[in-house]
């Protein structure tokens, strides 16, 4: 028997695990308190797979101008020049910082896509009630949840980008379009990372390390 089925919630504000003891219908939506602070509880966050899916699916469509678009506009008395992180990637190698150039490659371009590639094979199974295993999905889901703590790591690239700009006389720099597109992309995979609920890996009816034969 697992803690569903048990009719377990786990207070995700304090910690504390109660248990409902009524024979009602076990529902994700039902309104329970947690009794020590109050808090909401649930057996799953709710729409735990709408809210992951059109995350992901917003983050997929801004990955590519997040890349291509350019993220600073600098001036100066020679004229404007753009920006973009593929661009300053290749500045970086070119100029023989490959420690660097390879942080922003990692960090920028690697490093988003495997997360939201992850997240979404996660989702895709949990949807389907997939019969692949859950301990390996969970390692997964663990591994991204300890990349996501690197998350805003993204935002250094900004300042190498800086660091590479050449200023002259009045020189200014300005953020682009691609800015705001990188940045959505950071906080809309955190935010996927956050709606999943990983319990989902572990359906009901599926045991991952069933009993050995007897007889």
């Amino acid at each position: 028997m697992n803690a569903r089925c048990a009719r377990l919630y786990n207070c995700s504000a304090c910690g504390l695990v109660s248990q409902r003891i009524d024979a009602g219908v076990l529902d994700d939506h039902d309104d329970i308190a947690c009794p020590r602070c109050g808090n909401a509880l649930h057996q799953r966050i709710p729409d735990s797979l709408q809210r992951t899916w059109a995350c992901l699916a917003a983050a997929l469509l801004l990955y590519a101008p997040a890349n291509l678009l350019p993220i600073l506009i600098t001036s100066n008395v020679f004229g404007r020049d753009s920006h973009t992180i593929l661009g300053g990637i290749g500045d970086l190698w070119d100029a023989g910082s490959w420690g660097l150039a390879l942080i922003v490659f990692v960090a920028s371009i690697a490093v988003p896509i495997l997360k939201i590639a992850t997240l979404s094979f996660l989702a895709f199974t949990a949807q389907r009630c997939s019969c692949v295993r859950g301990v390996p999905r969970t390692h997964l889901y663990r591994l991204v949840e300890a990349v996501g703590h690197w998350s805003m790591l993204d935002v250094f690239v900004v300042v190498l980008l800086v660091g590479m700009v050449n200023f002259g006389a009045f020189g200014i720099v300005e953020p682009g379009p691609g800015l705001l597109a990188f940045g959505a992309v950071v906080v809309l995979t955190m935010l996927a990372s956050a709606s999943f609920d990983p319990r989902l890996l572990w359906p009901d009816e599926v045991d991952d390390n069933p009993s050995p034969a007897h007889g």
